[in-house]
């Protein structure tokens, strides 16, 4: 098993430090990668304090990967070394499901998808992420990058960027609708992005107007405050879509109606505690509250190659190894604008 350079928690809590973890040898349908960047997403925070439930310790954080490919197994068709790949939120599923054979894995209903850290490969073993020098996956969870995105500004696109893209598609955000975007952060600033690029009329809700010249550079049309309480009289009844995504559990009820007739609120930002919304935001105007999950491989391919395409790229501050407690502190501030990425070839 060959042994990589990482950085992870050596227990609950705990802070980040350097450690050496076991990769498994290439398999027949194996890619093994060697990582350059890692995006470093609030989900690691979480994870790492057993926000959504016991951790799996060791435990080293990453599910933002980019990188090139160093060796492939003999039954590899779809890489070669030297290519420019991604990995993303997971690393493996049944495969035989509906929703597997549909492509989308996330949803996995057999033996459940395997995220790509804080989980256990099938010989017992804890899966290991993207902190860290190389990894090896196989090659049906492994996305092509294309040449127009750079490594570093496309890390983050395989979280933040497919978990806002997949919702976006799926309720057809496009040409006369009206998006609004809740949360002008790392999932936010992407969103608005891709939401333009597909053409629909795009609004960010922030709780302040501090972010409003970024929000409009990136895409949005139209910029407002929460903390001003005639936003809410004035956008009421606006929006086809609002896509949620802030990690906290926040009063719905006065967002839900901010939508049209037949509106959806997806939220994306995966709070870790209790929601509550009062069912009759939702009755007089047949709206809908719903979640979403990253998407399916195919879709994740998709999602690079519309970035690609229409200059989609998450704003991002590199940061070194060494630099990681620290950023996961000013995460939990919100101090960063829009994405830590760590350039893990720095290890």
């Amino acid at each position: 098993m060959p042994n990589v350079s990482a950085y992870g928690v050596p227990s609950v809590k705990a802070a980040l430090e350097p450690m050496t973890i076991g990769r498994r040898a290439v398999g027949p349908q194996d890619v093994r990668i060697e990582i350059k960047y890692c995006g470093v997403c609030h989900t690691d925070v979480f994870q790492t304090q057993d926000g959504w439930g016991p951790g799996v310790y060791p435990m080293v954080p990453g599910h933002e990967i980019t990188g090139f490919v160093t060796e492939v197994g003999a039954e590899v068709t779809k890489f070669a070394p030297g290519d420019r790949v991604g990995v993303g939120t997971y690393i493996d599923s049944c495969r035989e499901c509906e929703n597997c054979r549909s492509g989308l894995e996330v949803y996995c209903t057999g033996s459940g998808v395997v995220p790509t850290y804080n989980s256990r490969d099938p010989d017992g073993n804890p899966n290991q992420g993207g902190y860290s020098t190389a990894i090896v996956v196989d090659e049906h969870f492994v996305v092509r990058v294309p040449e127009g995105l750079g490594l570093d500004v496309a890390a983050p696109l395989l979280c933040a960027g497919i978990t806002t893209y997949s919702p976006l598609r799926h309720w057809n955000a496009g040409p006369g609708t009206k998006v609004a975007v809740l949360g002008m952060g790392g999932l936010g600033h992407v969103a608005v992005q891709f939401a333009h690029a597909l053409g629909a009329d795009v609004t960010v809700l922030s709780r302040t107007l501090g972010k409003k010249e970024d929000g409009l550079r990136l895409g949005a049309d139209h910029y407002y405050a929460t903390n001003d309480p005639a936003t809410f009289d004035r956008l009421a009844g606006q929006f086809d879509l609002i896509l949620c995504t802030i990690s906290s559990a926040i009063g719905f009820d006065a967002y839900l109606n901010l939508l049209k007739v037949n509106g959806t609120l997806v939220n994306v930002g995966a709070p870790d505690e209790p929601i509550s919304l009062d069912n009759w935001s939702l009755i007089p105007m047949r709206r809908s509250y719903a979640a979403s999950s990253s998407g399916g491989v195919p879709q994740l391919q998709e999602m690079l190659d519309f970035a690609a395409e229409h200059g989609v790229a998450a704003v991002i501050e590199q940061i070194r190894p060494e630099e990681i407690n620290e950023a996961f502190e000013k995460l939990e501030r919100a101090e960063v604008r829009y994405r830590f990425v760590m350039d893990t070839a720095q290890l």
